[in-house]
């Protein structure tokens, strides 16, 4: 597992909690909690790039405690 994610799909949907992992094959999967032991929501392979793309590059941006102090 990378990261746990939260997603806004659009301004009426998001998601949380998402789990993001690479696979073994190359490229990376997303998945949502399942609910009683059932999948609630999948995705197609592009959204599941595009979710990726953006977790990455967010999880790549500086927080404030990474720093230096001055």
């Amino acid at each position: 597992m990378i990261a746990r994610v939260d997603v806004e799909i659009t301004d009426d949907l998001r998601v949380f909690n998402l789990k993001l992992s690479r696979r073994d094959s190359g490229g990376y999967a997303v998945f949502a909690p399942n609910a009683m032991g059932s999948r609630v929501v999948t995705f197609s392979q592009p959204l599941v790039a595009e979710i990726a793309s953006a977790a990455l590059a967010a999880l790549m941006e500086p927080s404030p405690h990474d720093r230096n102090a001055d």
